[in-house]
């Protein structure tokens, strides 16, 4: 078995499709795709996938063997990043992650932080979805990071840092952008554009939301991060639903408004490796307080 195959098996259960991993991931032909799967469950011993006309679905061995894989995967990468940072054993680097968007509030007291405590270090930063960072951090290139929650994110801890209203986001010459508040109703006659492709943990603080008003929440544009979000807000005249953070991204001709009644939130946390026993991070893990109730004290306290 080699490592290809269980790249190419982790990359088709993601995609849920044969010709969409060949196509986005993969970068080769379907049928050369097909035939390496074929080799893969004849070597385990039992069928991983079923084929059907709209796409793929794994087995219950599939289901199964889908995790080994990719830690397996998970691994490898831990492995080769190891041996990377063991050979150049050169000034110490310490990698900082944010959401995209969260550098606005978050940066300045980490800097704080490093510049009393490790004031010698070489700071690195990297901004990127959540799910990438979550992954940046279990492959040891990310030592601590500024992101949501991931339950699927194995030897990672989470420590909550603060809690943000969703609000409304819409062009300031909106109808609705003339009312103090948004009334959730009101979003169901409007172009909903769906922010929430690369954002697992707002699609479920969203659809709870939802779900707990019994309104639908049709996805006319589903953005891939939120500057594209905001940007099919300006050019649609569509409506989304943000973190409160987005108010520091948004171009001039685009506003938030409250939601009426009990705004749903969401999660900002700080994560780590279990696994990461750098003494830089446990330093900076000291003043993780300190820095949090130093933020919380700026932060506005209502919309």
């Amino acid at each position: 078995m080699e490592l290809r195959h269980l790249r190419y098996f982790v990359a088709i259960a993601e995609e849920g499709s044969l010709t969409l991993a060949a196509e986005r991931r993969l970068h080769t032909a379907q049928p050369s795709l097909s035939r390496q799967i074929r080799d893969l469950e004849r070597e385990v011993g039992a069928p991983l996938l079923i084929r059907q006309a709209r796409g793929t679905e794994l087995t219950e061995a599939g289901r199964v063997f889908l995790d080994h894989a990719r830690m397996a995967l998970l691994q490898v990468e831990q492995a080769g990043e190891a041996a990377r940072r063991a050979a150049q054993p050169a000034k110490p680097v310490f990698v900082l992650g944010f959401l995209t968007g969260q550098e606005v509030t978050w940066l300045p007291p980490a800097l704080q932080v490093m510049r009393d405590e490790l004031p010698s270090i070489e700071v690195t930063l990297a901004s990127q979805t959540s799910p990438e960072l979550a992954g940046a951090l279990m492959r040891g290139q990310v030592d601590l990071a500024f992101l949501r929650r991931d339950d699927h994110a194995p030897g990672l801890v989470f420590r909550t840092v603060a809690r943000e209203p969703l609000v409304a986001v819409l062009r300031s010459d909106h109808r609705l952008a003339r009312s103090k508040t948004v009334k959730p109703q009101e979003l169901l006659a409007e172009t909903f554009i769906n922010p929430t492709r690369t954002a697992p943990a707002l699609k479920v603080v969203i659809d709870r939301y939802a779900a707990r008003l019994r309104i639908a929440l049709s996805s006319d544009y589903v953005a891939d991060n939120l500057a594209m979000a905001t940007s099919l807000v300006a050019s649609t005249g569509g409506v989304t639903l943000l973190p409160l953070y987005a108010q520091n991204l948004l171009p001039p001709d685009v506003v938030i408004r409250p939601l009426q009644g009990e705004a749903p939130t969401i999660e900002l946390a700080l994560g780590y490796s279990r696994t990461n026993t750098s003494p830089l991070l446990k330093r900076f893990l000291s003043r993780v307080d300190e820095m949090i109730e130093r933020v919380s004290k700026s932060l506005p306290q209502s919309l």
